[in-house]
């Protein structure tokens, strides 16, 4: 049986469970939104492995989603989910004219389809996104993968999984933003330094609070905020209470994503404290919305326009400040990579174009 549309089959741990859920996966979402609306002759379905705790089957954004809700599955249950994934693969197969399959990370949805596009000769590339090319990822052993099956959304991931699994990733294709989220007012910066992410040791928000404290002994007006959600919560908590300052440090809590980026809109300098980062969407999202990044870490080898990389906490402080006191700061937008170009070239290697 011919079909005429082509179906690709994007697998992801988890994804919105509606077109409110902004929090889970932003750029993942903005990926998969902008992907139907340039290439409307090709059929998106997304199998979603752990989130949403669903298994019915809904639209998002007019886009199929099939869950499976497979979080806390015990060895034998994960199974048993693997085996019902496959199954599902087999149907969208049978019933569409399957051009490939993308696996967000190259973790679990990414072993499952490389070997269903290896025993179907289906063209299967896994993204990969950030801890999945750390050496304790144990899913890379199982998959033989060759070097054309691998995105990496950085060279510096590119790098890390080369020396983590003796692979190197053929592509690099770092994530973008979508200036149509940005349709807020930037009038005014009346945030001096801001972090976002989850709470969680590898962000190193203890860092961030130890930053802001020694920014406020030189500039005592710094008004900074944290947004997010997780296990260190009540840690930090304590300790901004133990260093004095609560009216000065704000923990924001989680923010919907347009909330995130309105605020963004608002800072003068994003502090990205996380001491392993394979991208960080919030880095570049922060540079469209006007403000200056400044980071441990560096994705690309690329120079980013207002994009500062730092050895140390101490240099942190001392380019913060820096930018804070100069009065010919620019808090003008930069723009290193745009969601529509990562989408042109990702869905690109399933029509054999080259990159460019």
């Amino acid at each position: 049986m011919k079909f005429e549309q082509e179906t690709l089959v994007i697998m992801s741990p988890g994804f919105p469970k509606d077109e409110e859920d902004s929090t889970c996966l932003p750029a993942q979402q903005s990926f998969v939104r902008l992907a139907a609306s340039q290439f409307p002759g090709i059929q998106l379905i997304i199998l979603s492995f752990e989130y949403p705790f669903r298994t019915d089957e809904y639209y998002w954004n007019g886009i199929r989603v099939i869950p499976f809700n497979g979080r806390s599955k015990n060895r034998i249950q994960r199974i048993f989910l693997w085996m019902k994934i496959w199954q599902t693969l087999k149907t969208l197969k049978k019933k569409n004219n399957l051009i490939g399959i993308l696996s967000f990370w190259c973790t679990e949805c990414a072993f499952i389809g490389q070997w269903f596009g290896k025993f179907n000769r289906i063209k299967h590339l896994s993204w990969i996104s950030g801890q999945d090319a750390k050496k304790q990822n144990g899913y890379i052993r199982f998959m033989k993968l060759k070097s054309e099956n691998l995105i990496a959304m950085s060279d510096f991931l590119q790098a890390e999984f080369l020396k983590n699994h003796g692979i190197r990733a053929t592509y690099v294709i770092p994530i973008g933003i979508e200036p149509a989220q940005y349709s807020f007012s930037r009038a005014g910066k009346d945030i001096d330094l801001m972090g976002a992410g989850s709470l969680i040791p590898l962000k190193q928000f203890d860092v961030f609070v130890s930053v802001v404290r020694k920014i406020l002994a030189a500039l005592p007006e710094t008004k900074s905020y944290i947004c997010g959600e997780g296990p260190a919560m009540n840690e930090l908590k304590e300790q901004i209470k133990q260093v004095g300052i609560n009216g000065q440090l704000v923990l924001a809590g989680k923010k919907k994503h347009q909330e995130l980026l309105e605020m963004m809109g608002r800072t003068k300098v994003f502090l990205h404290t996380s001491s392993y980062e394979g991208f960080g969407a919030v880095c570049i999202e922060a540079l469209y919305a006007g403000a200056h990044v400044i980071s441990f870490t560096q994705p690309v080898s690329a120079w980013i326009r207002h994009w500062h990389v730092v050895k140390d906490e101490e240099e942190m402080c001392k380019k913060a400040i820096e930018l804070l006191q100069d009065p010919e700061t620019s808090y003008s937008t930069s723009a290193p990579f745009l969601m529509s170009d990562t989408v042109r070239k990702i869905i690109g290697l399933y029509q054999n174009q080259e990159l460019n």
